[in-house]
């Protein structure tokens, strides 16, 4: 049986809206009966921040120098995936700060750079120190713009980098925290068509060009969106009860 770990970035946990569309594409893995899955939600674990030493490249070599926070158990559960699905929201055009934080701290599973040129297709910028052949990696990540042209270019090209490109499956749904907050039939539909890609993809490994625009269309038309944004934000500054820090 292939597992699945799935990397919520988001700081709401399971509250996270994204999440909305990864639990429902998974379950539509998992009913194949070819897999289990296990969800690690990022911001709660204690992650200390990369020091930027480069040991991990040198005199400790694919190791951090520190051992005393997650990490270490991360990497067993990310070694012993065989589909790797990150999960977050845009966070002002790039990955949310816990999960950017998690990331630097990985760089001891690639090797050292040494000078090679910038990777053709296909290829990572660093070799992974620990290959295995048949994992995948899926990115599914939730924003509130109308499109996800050009805002996602920055995060898409980062993946190139480190995964090489067209080696992960690229699943951008926008204006799609909007339509979880306002729920009903969209929500529903939304859901529905999730987990029937979840289970296409648990076929092959693979999603059709079809089923990823169909399920990454916008919800909502350009001025419909418009009107509901800006009830949105009215609503918001009428509240008067201001922003609070909350632990999620």
């Amino acid at each position: 049986m292939r597992k699945i770990l799935i990397l919520n970035g988001s700081p709401h946990r399971e509250k996270s809206t994204t999440m909305v569309a990864t639990n429902a594409f998974v379950r539509g893995m998992l009913a194949s009966g070819k897999y289990e899955a296990e969800t690690v939600h990022v911001a709660a674990l204690n992650i200390r921040p990369c020091l930027g030493c480069l040991s991990c490249w040198g005199r400790t070599e694919g190791e951090c120098v520190i051992k005393n926070d997650d990490i270490p158990a991360l990497k067993e559960k990310i070694l012993a995936s065989d589909i790797l699905l990150a999960s977050f929201p845009l966070y002002y055009f790039g990955i949310p700060g816990q999960f950017k934080v998690m990331m630097d701290r990985l760089l001891s599973m690639v090797m050292a750079y040494h000078g090679q040129n910038t990777p053709q297709d296909g290829e990572p910028a660093h070799t992974f120190r620990y290959p295995k052949a048949d994992r995948r990696f899926i990115l599914i990540s939730g924003c509130a713009y109308n499109e996800t042209n050009e805002v996602y270019d920055p995060i898409l090209r980062e993946f190139d980098l480190i995964l090489g490109k067209g080696n992960f499956l690229p699943i951008l749904c926008p204006q799609y925290k909007t339509m979880i907050d306002n729920g009903g039939a969209r929500v529903d539909r939304s859901i529905a068509k999730f987990t029937t890609a979840g289970a296409e993809y648990a076929e092959g490994e693979t999603l059709s060009p079809e089923t990823v625009r169909d399920i990454t269309r916008p919800p909502f038309s350009p001025a419909v969106y418009r009107t509901i944004l800006e009830n949105v934000w009215r609503r918001e500054r009428e509240s008067g009860d201001g922003i609070k820090e909350t632990s999620r």
